[in-house]
């Protein structure tokens, strides 16, 4: 025999030994004062004399030596038997720990803070779990045959010693005692409907804890549907964080390897708040149980049982614990509520680190006891971080073209870690349509795949445009093409002077690019967006303020969160036309819905100082724009109505090379007569062409004159004979 337990295995079967001695003395006991009556008449009523010594003397397949033990009748040496056996333990036990041998038993003992009576408890009940034959020595034992399980009255008696010792261990069956708060045992009556005494229940071994006694670290499977374990492979260099983030990270590992540390990563989706977790616990060296609280909420319906195996599962794996979504369970509902309080309770009492991971910060102030807390926020990737992510995408795919430029994405999608990851997913199944046999990812792929990934994120409260406009199509003055190439290069230029440059330090808000086309209708505003988005290579959007604005309070709110939110993360350029509905003056408050509606406009100047993007507003009146918006422009660009030489440029541009023109029109008459704008000239183009259609043949004079008489009529204008000089005959009457 060795001097010490080699293996967990081998101390459990000494234990187990030892408690078979204690049911054999029980047994001797129970003879000396007790006689059975041997009849056939009550053969399988009851276990007789002879088919328990036929259970003692039959070899034990898990004893050490695989030998039988016949047992002696006299109490005396059985006693003495035992304590020999307690000492020869306590001796191999003492020896295994000086060596710095991890037992299982001495741990689930250390991790759930159990008493020897706690643990010969469980003892008793994992011999059934060995050898189906001691369920007929415990029916036997309890004097009955369909006693198969022990109860707590015979724990009681086999490991008591006296009355008072029996009544103070009655405590170890309590709710909140270890034994039944951790699961490790399970308490049940014969009768489920006709709950009896505490001593008449029945004690089962749960069965994760027999299997964890039996050397098997598989999760319970309980857990399976929603959580999984993680054995860390990265390394905090290699989770993409500022060097601030990273060393204080490093500092928080020391000083809390030991004692565990309840950490809030809050961020939004996809910016590493798992890669960051897990590479925490590469330097800690303990694996994670990873636990996705949405998909526990939806599968089970006990979360405070749950919450507690979850613990105890990431006890027994001595594991980081990670909650995913762990908000979930600070909801108003009453079961919510009860959660709420269990996972307090587990927090506090669990000694290994815990990640809380979430979108919004929590603040659990002086709730968590005497446990230590910290809340680290993981933002969204800066432009450096996102190259580098991008970067890190070619060195791990070789079917990538060596031209992709990733500082453009970079600069052009505001992607998180766990987006480009399922962008260049996206990207590889288009280069597969494309070429099944190659599948090289272009870096088209990858721009149809980022904006696929915003697709209908925006789309319920404004419209996307398709830029079609280039610089030639718009007719301005000088200097109003002059600002919008300098709005351009803002965007262009954007990551050079607030990153390199290190303007990003001197500003806290106001970073975005904030525009103001005004002019009357149809002077090009919307076609100088167009260009704007088609030069930069971005979204633009077109904001529908009627789907925004609501009569319901915090709905506007909301609507507006959630577009400039889809917005950022897209890098898309928010156009929001003829916006004097929602961008007026703020007016004297008068009634509840004018401090309301001064709300909303107080809302929207915040979302406008912390939007990084590019926000377009046009207005037909400049002068109803408060004052406080108007601080906030970078650029105010006035488009004025077009004057005869720009509106000669407009009709020259606007008929296509395909169009079929008549040698007759006289542009040069057009836009002397016709002070118009070029969205009117847009509409009479464009009804002059449908009139030569319906006619059959080219676009002439006289359908360009009656096309103008149309949009007249439209404008609410007359049709005087001073503007149509000598084709008023045309539209007379």
């Amino acid at each position: 025999m060795n001097e010490y337990f080699q293996s967990s295995l081998d101390l459990l079967l000494a234990e187990l030994k030892q408690i078979e001695l204690k049911l054999y003395l029980k047994v001797a006991r129970m003879r000396q004062g007790n006689s059975q009556p041997e009849a056939d008449g009550f053969r399988g009523l009851y276990i007789s004399e002879k088919q328990v010594d036929g259970l003692i003397n039959t070899p034990s397949f898990w004893r050490e030596d695989g030998s039988s033990q016949p047992m002696n009748p006299d109490s005396e040496d059985l006693a003495e038997s035992l304590r020999q056996l307690k000492e020869e333990i306590a001796k191999r036990r003492g020896e295994s720990q000086r060596r710095g041998l991890i037992l299982r038993l001495n741990e689930l003992g250390r991790l759930f803070r159990l008493s020897v009576f706690d643990i010969d408890t469980i003892l008793v009940c994992m011999l059934p779990e060995l050898d189906l034959t001691y369920q007929q020595l415990y029916a036997y034992l309890q004097d009955d045959v369909t006693k198969r399980s022990p109860t707590v009255n015979l724990v009681l008696q086999l490991l008591c010693e006296s009355f008072t010792d029996m009544l103070k261990a009655r405590q170890a069956f309590s709710p909140e005692a270890p034994l039944l708060r951790y699961h490790l045992l399970h308490l049940y009556d014969e009768h489920s409907s006709r709950p009896g005494p505490l001593l008449a229940k029945f004690l089962q071994v749960d069965e994760r804890i027999a299997s964890y006694l039996l050397e098997t670290d598989r999760i319970d499977t309980s857990l399976l549907p929603f959580s999984h374990l993680v054995y860390p492979k990265l390394r905090l260099p290699d989770v993409i964080l500022t060097d601030d983030t990273k060393e204080r990270l490093t500092r928080l590992v020391t000083q809390f390897k030991e004692k565990g540390l309840v950490c809030n990563f809050h961020g939004p989706d996809g910016v590493g708040r798992q890669a960051t977790a897990e590479a925490v616990c590469s330097e800690l060296g303990v694996p994670i149980l990873n636990v996705d609280v949405n998909k526990m909420v939806a599968v089970n319906t006990s979360l405070e049982l749950s919450l507690r195996l979850v613990f105890r599962e990431s006890r027994l794996q001595n594991a980081a614990l990670l909650l995913d979504g762990y908000d979930r369970l600070l909801g108003d509902e009453k079961e919510m509520r009860s959660s709420y309080e269990s996972l307090i309770t587990e927090l506090e009492n669990y000694p290994q680190w815990v990640f809380l991971v979430s979108e919004k910060e929590w603040q659990p102030g002086a709730i968590l006891y005497g446990k230590s807390f910290t809340s680290v926020e993981l933002p969204d990737p800066s432009y450096k971080a996102r190259r580098q992510l991008w970067e890190r995408q070619r060195n791990g795919d070789s079917a990538m073209a060596a031209d992709i430029d990733f500082g453009d994405l970079a600069a052009k999608f505001r992607l998180s870690g766990g987006q480009i990851r399922d962008v260049v997913a996206a990207a590889r199944s288009l280069a597969r349509w494309r070429d099944p046999g190659k599948a090289v990812i272009t870096a088209q792929d990858l721009y149809a795949a980022c904006r696929r990934q915003f697709r209908g994120t925006l789309g319920a409260l404004s419209r996307k445009i398709q830029p079609k406009y280039s610089w030639p199509d718009i007719i301005l003055p000088k200097d109003q093409m002059e600002q919008l190439h300098e709005i351009c290069s803002y965007v262009k230029y954007y990551y050079t002077v607030y990153d390199d440059w290190g303007f990003e330090h001197k500003l806290s808000t106001g970073k975005g690019l904030n525009v103001l086309f005004s002019g009357p209708s149809g002077t090009g505003k919307t076609m100088a967006a167009e260009i704007i988005a088609n030069e930069l290579g971005l979204d633009l959007y077109k904001i529908d303020l009627s789907a925004i604005v609501s009569k319901y309070i915090g709905e506007t709110e909301k609507n507006l969160d959630r577009i400039f939110r889809e917005g950022q993360t897209s890098n898309a350029i928010l156009f929001f036309d003829e916006a004097d509905a929602l961008f007026g003056k703020r007016s004297e408050v008068r009634d509840s819905h004018d401090r309301y509606a001064n709300i909303e406009v107080a809302y929207l100047l915040q979302k406008m100082d912390e939007y990084e993007g590019a926000v377009i507003l046009a207005t037909n009146m400049r002068k109803n724009m408060d004052e406080a918006f108007a601080r906030r422009m970078h650029f105010t660009v006035e488009f004025p109505a077009p004057e005869e030489a720009d509106r000669h440029r407009i009709w020259q541009n606007i008929f296509p090379r395909e169009a079929p023109l008549a040698t007759d029109i006289d542009l040069s008459f057009l836009a002397r007569q016709f002070k118009i704008t070029g969205g009117n000239i847009k509409n009479i183009a464009l009804g002059a062409a449908f009139l030569a259609a319906q006619d059959g043949g080219s676009i002439n004079m006289e359908n360009i004159i009656w096309a103008t008489k149309r949009e007249f009529q439209k404008m609410g204008k007359l049709c005087t004979e001073s503007d149509f000089a000598r084709y008023f005959e045309l539209v007379r009457g």
